[in-house]
C-alpha cells in the first residue's frame, strides 16, 4: 500500500514542478506589469523587454519603416530605444536615419514647415507647430477658426463645437501668454495641437468625445454669436475683446489641463509624439499618463507608443487575467512543496519502516538461534 502513495507523491511533484517551471515566466512578468501599472514608464520598459526577448529585429524593422514614410524623428526615436536597451544595429541603417534627421532639420526645410503652419494652421512637426503657434499668438489663427465656426452656428450648419471651444480658450491664453511672458506657452502650444489633431482626423475617438463635450460649455453660444455678427462693424480689437468675454473660464479647467499635459508632451518628445498620443488617447487620464511618460522617456516616448500602442500608457491585458498567472504560478508552487513535503515524509516513514522490518528479522532469527540451544 505504501509504495503506491509514494509513487502518487513522485508524480504529483513532477507534474507540479513542470507546471511551475512553465508558469513562472509569465507569472513574473505578469506581477511586475501589476506592480508597475501607476507607473507607465516602467510599464512600458517591462513590455519592451519582453518583445525584445522574442526578436531584436523589431527595432530596425520599424526603423526601416520610419525612414520609408519619411519620417525621421520616428526612426531617431527608435535609434534612442535601440540605444537604451543596448541593440545593435547595422551601420548603414545608423547612416541613413542621420542623413534623414539632418535633412528634417536643416534650415529650408524648417521655414517651408514654418511657413505651411503659418499660412494653413495645420501642425505635425516643430516647423509647422511653430508657425501655427505663431499664427495663434498673433490671434489670426484662433478668430479665423472662431469666425468659421461660429458662422456656421448662425446659419445652422454642422458646427465643430471642439475647435470652437479649443479657438476660444486659445485666444483667452493667448492674452495670458503675452502677460506672462510665455509662462503658460505650453498651454497655448497644447490647445493649437489639440485644435489641428482634430482638424486633420487624428483626435482618438474617446479623446473626442470627451473634449467635445468640456468645450461645449466653454463657450457662451449667444454671445460669441454677437460678437461675430457686429465683427464686420467693429475694430479687430473690440471684436477680439468680446470673443474672449464669451470664454467661460471657470468651466474650461479640465480642457487647458489636459492642453497642459499635451504641451508638456510637445516639448519631451516633440510634436508628433503629441500627435501621436492624441490619437491614441481615449480620454485626459491617458493624456496625463503620457505627459509622464515623456518626461522619464523623452526622446523614446514615439517608438514605445508606435510599438506598444496604448499599451504604452495602461495595462494592455486585464489586471484578472496578469492575476491569473500570479495565482496560478502561486498554486504550483504550493502543490510543489505540498508534494514534496509529502515525498518526503512517505520515504522517510518507508525508510523507518524498513529499518523496523530488518531489526525484527534480526530479533527473529536471534531468537530462533537461541531456542534450539535452550532446548538441548
Amino acid at each position: 500500500m505504501k509504495r503506491p502513495r509514494v509513487a502518487w507523491a513522485l508524480v504529483v511533484m513532477a507534474v507540479s514542478g513542470g507546471a511551475l517551471a512553465a508558469t513562472w515566466p509569465h507569472a513574473r512578468e505578469a506581477g511586475a506589469m501589476l506592480a508597475a501599472q501607476d507607473d507607465p514608464a516602467e510599464l512600458s520598459d517591462i513590455q519592451v523587454n519582453s518583445a525584445l526577448r522574442k526578436s531584436q529585429k523589431i527595432i530596425a524593422d520599424q526603423i526601416e519603416a520610419a525612414l520609408a514614410v519619411h519620417d525621421a524623428g520616428l526612426a531617431m526615436s527608435f535609434v534612442d530605444l535601440a540605444r537604451a536597451k543596448n541593440v545593435a544595429l547595422p551601420d548603414d541603417l545608423l547612416a541613413r536615419v542621420d542623413e534623414a534627421v539632418v535633412e528634417n532639420n536643416s534650415t529650408s526645410h524648417f521655414a517651408k514647415r514654418f511657413a505651411v503652419g503659418l499660412v494653413t494652421g495645420n501642425a505635425d512637426d516643430a516647423g509647422s507647430l511653430s508657425g501655427t503657434v505663431a499664427g495663434d499668438l498673433f490671434v489670426f489663427g484662433d478668430i479665423r477658426d472662431v469666425v468659421r465656426e461660429s458662422k456656421h452656428m448662425i446659419t445652422g450648419e454642422d458646427t465643430d463645437r471642439l475647435v470652437l471651444g479649443l479657438a476660444t480658450a486659445g485666444l483667452a491664453v493667448t492674452a495670458a501668454t503675452y502677460v506672462t511672458v510665455g509662462g503658460v506657452a505650453p498651454v497655448r502650444a497644447g490647445l493649437t495641437l489639440v485644435k489641428d489633431a482634430r482638424k486633420v482626423g487624428r483626435l482618438g475617438e474617446g479623446l473626442t468625445e470627451w473634449a467635445g463635450r468640456s468645450a461645449r460649455d466653454v463657450v457662451d453660444a449667444p454671445m460669441l454669436q454677437n460678437a461675430v455678427a457686429s465683427s464686420a462693424t467693429t475694430s479687430p480689437r473690440e471684436t477680439v475683446s468680446a470673443i474672449r468675454a464669451a470664454f467661460n473660464a471657470e468651466k474650461a479647467g479640465a480642457l487647458v489641463r489636459m492642453a497642459k499635459d499635451v504641451g508638456r508632451i510637445s516639448e519631451k518628445a516633440g510634436t508628433r509624439g503629441a500627435l501621436d498620443t492624441l490619437k491614441i488617447a481615449e480620454g485626459p487620464e491617458d493624456v496625463a499618463r503620457a505627459a509622464r511618460l515623456a518626461e522619464t522617456s523623452g526622446g523614446k516616448t514615439r517608438a514605445l507608443i508606435k510599438l506598444l500602442g496604448r499599451g504604452a500608457l495602461l495595462l494592455a491585458a486585464g489586471a484578472f487575467d496578469l492575476s491569473l498567472w500570479v495565482f496560478g504560478a502561486v498554486f504550483a508552487l504550493l502543490s510543489f512543496l505540498v508534494s514534496i513535503k509529502a515525498t518526503t515524509e512517505r520515504m522517510t516513514q518507508k525508510w523507518i519502516d524498513h529499518g523496523k522490518r530488518r531489526r525484527l528479522r534480526r530479533e527473529l532469527a536471534a531468537v530462533a538461534v537461541v531456542s534450539p540451544a535452550a532446548n538441548g
